[in-house]
Formats: C-alpha cells, structure tokens, sequence
C-alpha cells in the first residue's frame, strides 16, 4: 500500500512545484514588462523623478559619509546628496509631480556596521551583490521557517514553496527595491530557529542585530518576553544577549556619532510626518475605526500569548504565537507598505501545514481558508495572465490592467490574521509537542 502511494505524493510534489514555478515566472515577467514599464510611464507623466530607486542607498550613503567623512547622516545636506542617486536629483518643493518621501537616514546609526565592508565599493556592484543576497536569505528564511513548525515536506516541495514565497507580490517589492525588512524577516527566521534547536543565546543575538528596523521586532520581543517570565530560570538566555549585544552596538554607535540617539528619533519622525505614514487599518478603514480594531487585536493577542505562554519553544503553542504576533505586526506597523507582508510567510505556512485541521474546525475557518487561498492564488494567477498577455496584447491596453494582481494584495494581512486568531482560539494545531531532552 505504501509502495503504491508513493509514487502518487512524488508525483503530486513536483506538479506542485512545476506550478509553484509557472507561478513564480508569471509574476517576475509580469514586474519587469508591465508593473515597471507603468511606473515608468506614469512617472513620466507625472513629472516624478527616477534615479536607482533602492531603498539600500540611503542607508549606504549615510555609512559612506559617516565612515568615510565624518557626516552626521541625519543632517539635511546628506539627504539631498540621497535624492540626488536614489531619485536622479534632489526633490523640489515647488514641483507637484515630485514624491513627498524625502528618503531621509531614519534608522539607527549601527546600520553603518552592517554596509562598513561596502562603502568603498561602486554602489552599482552594491546594488546587484545585496539583490543576490536578500535573494538567497529570503529562500533560507522560508526553509527556516519550515523547521520551526516541524514541517517535514519533501524536497520538492520545500523547492515549490521556496518558488511561491519568491514569487510573492510584496517579497518581489522587497527584492527589487532591496529593502532591509527582507533583511531583518530573515534574522527573525534566523532567530526562531536557533531559539527552537536550543541555542538561546545566539538567538538573541541575531534579534539585536535585527533591531536595525524596530518597529517590526518589537511585537515580536513583547512576546519573547512574555513567553520567558513564565520560566525566567530556563528561558533568560535570549534576553540576555539581546541585551548584551544591543548595549554594544549603541555604545559602538555612540562613539562613530555622539547623541545619535536623539537625532535618530527627529529623523523618525519626520519620515512619519513626511511621508504620512499611516498603519494599514487606519488606511483602509479611517483613523478611528482602524485604531480601534488595532488596540482590539493587541489586547486579543496579548491575552492568548499570555495564555499560552508557558510551553516550550518546540511546541505548537509556541509556533502558533509567534506566527500570530508576526501577522499582527503587518497590520499594526506604523508604515502600510506592501513588503512587511514578507512577515506573513510564517503565518501562511502554518496555515498551510494545519489547513485540514482548519477546515475540520467549522464554517468561519473554512469561509477565511477559502478566501486566504483565494487572495494568493489571485495574485500570482493573474499576474501570470497579465504577463502572457503582454507579449501579444498592446502596452496601452497593460497599461489599464496593470493594477490586477494587486488588488488582493493589501487584503491579505487581514484574512491571514483573522484565520489565525479562528485557529488559535480553537487550538486545532497538527503538531504536537516534542518531549524535551536535556
């Protein structure tokens, strides 16, 4: 019987992944010949400007001038040196057409540890090494995360999932524009893993390191926390040497550039207010309302971790949390910006590994299984239309369709986190707890 079987799931693993592919390819072609060449023609008629658009060379200006010259990479005269490579030259108030992020250094002053080896080199070569790599850790974060929920798949598969998570809307927005959030994503898949193979202190670690955006690790830390003080005796270690580390790099900081840490926050907000940074809720639903269901989700979220918070780092309570966190921080960052969604692939995963048990669970879980499969179907099946029909059809008639794929996109935080916050009230988890070995 087995031996009869097999056959049947290899076969059935490399369809998946033969589509996973098609799927991938559809949405890559779709970015570079009718995603791009509309933003490029609306530019242009807009009268915006379009330099490198990589969100990387801010960050590596700021470490340039600062290493290399001394500058405070907050000051004004830095920034406009940034518009003048990141949009072709600086903005201009006066102008209309021109984009109202002014793509300020608003992060941390210990990013410029991280570029310190780049900062001589052509920001060209930059630019194509650091795709590569957010390339290559974004498929090992997915990995990652598969060991976290103990979900044992075949090869293909891994392949076939690894192809999806790259061929994701929002994670092909990260990769083109060479955003850090892919870069932090990965350490917290870095982090969890080594949290969940027992190596506690080089996971926190890798989560101080990962604070160079800390709107998107502070959920996840709360958590942490809370899950370590239900057993503070055996669960320190992490906080330990996150502390330990975190202290360094704003000590190291501290010496490259005195009282950074004031300048930082001014240049925070500022971005905040330039760029009218508004939370997704909020965005989607109004100030009001959306702050509303946002505290509602942060107390439903706070109460069932806390619940939950004393199994072990290698049970389903514990993967099921941080998934649910990781979901919950899309939704709430102050910044409603397609790639956060990168957070979302632990999530989805679980959802994938759990989703008979999902279903199994009544009508509301299947009503959110069914719309969440059809959210992410969409975009990756309609971008590959779009991308066949581009060879064929003519470019103004792309240029009216073009928006297509990502009319699910911005929806997709909402439903994954609805399912999750269904799936973990009911406790339906397919994987069970390990026992401990000590």
């Amino acid at each position: 019987m087995n031996m009869a079987a097999s056959p049947r799931l290899q076969l059935r693993d490399w369809m998946f992944l033969s589509l996973a592919i098609f799927c991938a390819a559809g949405t890559w072609t779709y970015a570079r010949r009718v995603l791009i060449p509309h933003q490029i023609s609306d530019s242009a008629a807009r009268g915006r400007p379009r330099g490198n658009l990589s969100d990387l060379y801010p960050r590596w200006i700021g470490a340039r001038e600062l290493l290399l010259h001394g500058r405070d990479p907050y000051q004004a005269d830095v920034t406009r040196e940034i518009q003048a490579g990141y949009y072709g030259r600086p903005l201009d108030a006066s102008r209309p057409g021109d984009p109202i992020d002014q793509q300020g250094f608003a992060y941390p002053v210990y990013v410029v540890f991280y570029l310190a080896p780049a900062v001589r080199l052509d920001f060209a070569i930059v630019q194509r090494a650091f795709f590569w790599i957010l390339v290559f850790i974004t498929a090992a974060g997915v990995l990652l995360w598969l060991r976290v929920l103990d979900w044992r798949v075949s090869f293909p598969a891994q392949a076939a999932i690894v192809a999806l998570s790259l061929g994701n809307l929002p994670v092909l927005q990260g990769l083109k524009l060479q955003q850090l959030t892919l870069l932090v994503a990965a350490m917290c898949a870095a982090a969890m893993a080594l949290l969940v193979a027992g190596r506690s202190l080089v996971a926190g670690m890798v989560l101080a390191l990962a604070t160079i955006k800390p709107q998107l690790v502070l959920p996840l830390l709360l958590w942490l926390a809370i899950w370590s003080l239900s057993d503070l005796r055996r669960r320190y270690r992490w906080a330990a040497s996150f502390l330990i580390v975190l202290i360094f790099l704003c000590a190291a900081s501290e010496l490259v550039l005195p009282h950074w840490v004031g300048r930082f926050w001014r240049a925070v907000g500022e971005y905040w207010q330039y760029t009218q940074a508004t939370p997704m809720l909020e965005a989607m639903l109004g100030r009001f309302a959306g702050k509303l269901i946002e505290v509602l989700l942060a107390a439903i979220t706070v109460l069932f971790c806390y619940r939950r918070r004393k199994p072990a780092e290698d049970s389903a309570s514990f993967q099921s949390s941080t998934c649910l966190v990781l979901a919950l921080t899309v939704i709430s960052v102050p910044t409603f910006s397609l790639y956060n969604q990168v957070l979302l692939i632990p999530a989805i995963l679980l959802i994938a590994r759990d989703c008979r048990a999902i279903w199994a669970g009544g009508l509301v879980g299947r009503v959110l299984l069914i719309l969440t499969s059809g959210l992410l179907a969409w975009q990756w099946l309609s971008a590959a239309v779009l991308a066949g029909l581009s060879f064929i059809v003519a470019r103004e008639t792309m240029e009216r369709a073009w928006v297509m794929p990502l009319w699910a996109v911005p929806q997709i935080p909402l439903v994954v986190a609805g399912l999750l916050l269904i799936h973990y009230y009911r406790g339906t988890f397919t994987a069970a707890a390990k026992p401990r070995t000590s």
